[in-house]
């Protein structure tokens, strides 16, 4: 019997880039595989040789040489966007029975949209986030409604929406005025690697692990940091990524007297090493403006960590936040980070255990189970 072939597209591949979305694909890919799955990863070649690869379970197609999808300032790069979106063409001479196309950088979607017309094959897409009006009018300015009309477009090309978080199809409906309903399948975690990794030699009381974008608000701990210091309570902090923003970073540090408290490892290839530094680490600070979903969080608390989230509207991290069980909400300030720092610092000991049974409820093995589901009806569509 033929097995079931699912095409999934996104221009950047895990583990040649380790953010989230990459992450889902490539997690829930596998699994789907040792299920009986023939499974199809289409994006950008990040590796020498062959375009096609075989690498866990999972067909690996490079569409195109690896171009950088983000600008020195930071901002996704449209150029790589529309490149990998006319790559995307090559799919009309694949074989598929479903296709899920993520929804961000959409220009992939629309050339999905029309291979699967041609192939009369049915388009899924998963949705990470709505940016909306009003981001994009932050974002590009008067130019914004361009690309607010071309997000509000590309939500209504699949049969079937796949969201990672109820916050994702609220803004769905909110913003981009969206009646069908999407079906919510959120980011997991492997506890049980997870649980076998011993904690990094040196320690911390504070960590942060992500890129370091403006949005992600990363200046907000170090002066949090730097008032604690101030009151008396010396912390050590550890800040895993890069991005743009750091020199700007480590100038502030140094700036407000709390350089040598903090600790810059980079970014770090090998995940296990990011929940090494975990495992080392008191409490971990998100105190991003812009989340999708939040797999920080999830992993965070694999590791016995609660975490302090922003109240910001548009951090979907929120929603995974239990207070006082696995974390708490803080007012995006300042003095509300400070505070919250002081006071969980106290807590995290009883913290550990409640962290650990929320992230067990994100297993990967069910959340491909329920995939499969969506990817059954919507090929029965």
């Amino acid at each position: 019997m033929k097995r079931t072939r699912i095409a999934l597209v996104y221009d950047v591949i895990y583990p040649y880039v380790k953010g989230g979305g990459e992450r889902r694909f490539h997690e829930l890919g596998r699994r789907l595989s040792e299920d009986g799955f023939e499974v199809h990863l289409y994006g950008m070649k990040f590796w020498e040789g062959p375009n096609v690869v075989v690498r866990d379970g999972m067909y690996l197609h490079g569409l195109m040489k690896a171009r950088p999808i983000y600008s020195a300032s930071g901002r996704r790069t449209i150029s790589q966007a529309i490149l990998f979106g006319l790559a995307c063409t090559k799919l009309v001479f694949e074989d598929f029975d479903v296709i899920d196309c993520c929804g961000f950088p959409y220009f992939s979607l629309y050339i999905g949209w029309l291979v699967a017309r041609l192939k009369r094959k049915p388009l899924l897409s998963t949705w990470h986030e709505v940016w909306g009006r009003r981001y994009w009018r932050e974002y590009l300015g008067r130019l914004g409604v361009i690309g607010f009309g071309v997000e509000w477009l590309a939500a209504r090309l699949p049969s079937v929406l796949i969201v990672s978080s109820q916050h994702t199809a609220d803004r769905l409906c909110g913003e981009l005025r969206m009646k069908r309903q999407a079906h919510v399948i959120p980011n997991g975690i492997d506890m049980t690697a997870v649980a076998g990794i011993e904690p990094a030699e040196t320690a911390s009381d504070v960590i942060y692990a992500g890129r370091l974008m403006d949005f992600k608000n990363v200046d907000l701990i170090i002066e949090a940091l730097a008032k604690l210091e101030g009151e008396g309570l010396h912390l050590t902090c550890t800040i895993v990524g890069d991005g743009p923003e750091r020199p700007r970073l480590q100038a502030l540090a140094k700036e407000l007297g709390v350089d040598q408290r903090i600790r810059w490892p980079g970014f770090l290839e090998d995940g296990r090493d990011v929940y090494a530094r975990l495992k080392a680490s008191k409490l971990f600070v998100l105190p991003s403006r812009r989340e999708g979903f939040g797999m920080v969080v999830v992993e965070a608390n694999a590791c016995g960590k609660p975490v302090l989230a922003a109240d910001f509207p548009g951090n979907a991290a929120r929603d995974l936040i239990q207070d006082g069980v696995n974390g708490c909400v803080f007012e995006p300030t300042v003095e509300g980070l400070s505070a919250a720092i002081a006071r969980t610092l106290g807590d995290v000991a009883a913290l550990d255990r409640s962290s650990r049974q929320v992230a067990g409820q994100y297993d990967w093995a069910a959340l491909a189970g329920q995939a499969a589901e969506v990817y059954a009806a919507g090929r029965g569509a």
